[in-house]
């Protein structure tokens, strides 16, 4: 009981982790229907916005990943504006291959500034938590309260503000949203900031447990993608819950069966799933 206490805590830290950068790409989905295959790159750049932060204006862990969200977000609505929005009316297969164009020059541009070699950050808050027999790390304990923080934040934005249902209503209408005077132009750079934002956070909350490296954001981008169908294209709580899912099956399955597999293992129960229920777990909306 105690093994799977760890690897319970182990799995709701990195689904938390997963659970946030899919929020941030499945809303993209659902107000501009491209999938961003450059997200996985604005992952990559909150942890690494954040470790130069640290090193270079010696603020503490916490700005730091404000500075990141913050950059990372206005960065993610200039890419809006300079790749996707003139793209808006083209094939989908162009902003397709514009945003993978955008993932290669960020890997680029951070392996030239930063170089190849791996990057550490060290953790705010060390030290272990003892549960009874379980040992849980003070990081792991903040990535599961923050992610939580988080992905209950955004709930109450998108449901309880004029600005959140303006997301909302342009995910299921877009056409429909611009004939009642929404502002689709300000809603897609929104949505694309807060995107960026939610991905920044997340890389910045598992930066202290993983390393840092260019290669990072290819990673994630595989398995969000993964996430999202698996959840639901476009569906929110489609996006935590897949996330949650794709965390188990990782963690569980490479304790239980082999760490080398683990990977494979999540991906098994992408395809499994999808077997039985093709739309994903959620609909597109819900």
């Amino acid at each position: 009981m105690t093994t799977f206490l760890q690897q319970l805590v182990n799995a709701l830290a990195l689904g938390g982790v997963y659970a946030l950068v899919a929020l941030g790409l499945t809303l993209v989905y659902g107000v501009m229907r491209v999938p961003n295959f450059a997200h996985g790159g604005l992952y990559m750049l909150g942890a690494y916005f954040a470790y130069a932060s640290l090193t270079s204006l010696h603020v503490g862990y916490f700005p730091a990943l404000i500075i990141s969200a913050l950059v990372v977000a206005l960065l993610a609505a200039l890419l809006e504006r300079i790749i996707f929005y003139p793209l808006r009316n083209a094939p989908h297969v162009q902003p397709m291959i514009a945003a993978i164009g955008v993932l290669f020059f960020i890997e680029a541009a951070v392996q030239k500034i930063w170089g190849p070699d791996f990057k550490q950050i060290a953790e705010p808050m060390p030290g272990i938590l003892n549960l009874g027999s379980v040992t849980i790390t003070w990081q792991r304990v903040l990535v599961i309260a923050a992610s939580l923080v988080a992905m209950l934040g955004l709930n109450f934005f998108l449901k309880r503000t004029l600005t959140g249902s303006t997301i909302e209503a342009m995910s299921q209408n877009r056409e429909g949203a611009r004939l009642v005077g929404i502002n689709t132009n300000r809603v897609g750079m929104l949505t694309f900031a807060i995107s960026g934002a939610l991905a920044a956070v997340a890389a910045c909350l598992i930066a202290p447990i993983n390393s840092v490296t260019p290669s990072m954001g290819e990673v994630m981008n595989l398995k969000v993608f993964a996430i999202i169908i698996l959840g639901g294209m476009g569906s929110v709580p489609g996006a935590i819950v897949g996330g949650f899912l794709l965390a188990f099956a990782e963690v569980f399955g490479g304790y239980y069966i082999s760490l080398d597999f683990a990977d494979v293992i999540g991906f098994a129960m992408l395809v499994l799933v999808l077997a039985i229920r093709p739309q994903g777990l959620f609909k597109r909306g819900t």
